[in-house]
């Protein structure tokens, strides 16, 4: 069940501190006085005040008008509270989106190397691909055989967000899908040195994930025919990709051939199609084991 919007950012004084000073750093970047922004989301300036300082509420209306004053999104501002982001990781937020995009690959590449990966003893295994490629049967196996936890990225982000992925996209939005995306990430890789990941088919799409996983983990890309894909999808009992789509199959492969450089960007790579699942498994398991390609790839953005 999707939670009503009152309970997603208003749990107590410190979310409401957590709001008013996200909407202060958010003003106080965009150049804007206490006044000015109180005529243009037309709030009282005492209002507005005491959200600043988190001793006043606020309804959703409001928080609306405040958002398209701002020109960002309301979900930002949810994710926000509703994340329990501490103040640190509300600057670092900010800090992030004034740096230009020339230069944030250079942050990146400064925090992998400062946090990510400096325990050289971590192992985590990513497996990349479309869906119907064979990760989740593969991630499974090997996790079970390695006594791994083996995280499905997916789920991580459904648990975040308190709904599914076609919720999701309907009421937030792509843009609201690749934050909690990158947050789902970012905690299971926080959580966990030794574990099996299993990503959705589109994060190597964004490059700032891809260099993440490649960076902190093994990675492997997991592929198959795209008469393969298809089938085994509707074998699940997923009809969609067909559904009112006679071009299904071609969109399929110019999808594949469009992702296909990003995917290559894999430490290792294995084909399932026309294989066995115990042929395919002790191939992945093989490479895992030996691991002569240690996590260190970074692509060049």
């Amino acid at each position: 069940m999707v939670k009503a919007a009152e309970d997603i950012f208003v749990n107590g004084p410190s979310d409401l501190h957590i709001l008013g000073t996200r909407i202060r750093r958010l003003r106080a970047n965009k150049g804007l006085s206490r006044k000015v922004l109180s005529e243009m989301a037309d709030i009282s300036e005492r209002h507005l005040a005491q959200l600043e300082t988190g001793k006043g509420n606020i309804s959703v209306v409001l928080l609306s008008r405040l958002a398209r004053a701002l020109e960002i999104d309301l979900a930002e501002l949810f994710r926000k509270v509703n994340g329990g982001g501490s103040m640190e990781e509300i600057m670092i937020s900010d800090l992030v989106q004034q740096i230009n995009p020339a230069d944030r690959q250079k942050a990146l590449q400064l925090l992998l190397d400062q946090f990510v990966t400096s325990n050289q003893k971590k192992r985590r295994l990513a497996l990349i691909g479309l869906r119907g490629a064979g990760k989740s049967t593969l991630g499974k196996h090997l996790a079970k055989e390695y006594g791994l936890p083996f995280i499905q990225l997916v789920g991580e982000i459904q648990q975040l967000a308190g709904m599914n992925i076609a919720e999701i996209f309907s009421l937030w939005g792509q843009d609201y899908y690749r934050r909690l995306e990158e947050k789902a990430l970012m905690e299971t890789l926080r959580r966990y040195d030794n574990c099996v990941i299993e990503t959705g088919g589109s994060i190597v799409t964004e490059l700032n994930l891809l260099n993440l996983l490649l960076k902190s983990c093994y990675v492997v890309w997991i592929s198959a025919r795209a008469e393969d894909h298809m089938q085994r999808v509707i074998d699940q009992g997923d009809m969609r990709p067909i559904e009112n789509n006679d071009d299904a199959m071609s969109d399929l492969r110019r999808l594949m051939q469009q992702r296909e450089a990003l995917y290559k960007q894999a430490h290792a790579h294995i084909e399932t199609s026309g294989r066995s699942i115990d042929e395919c498994l002790r191939e992945l398991s093989a490479r895992f084991a030996l691991d002569d390609t240690r996590p260190g790839k970074v692509l060049v953005n």
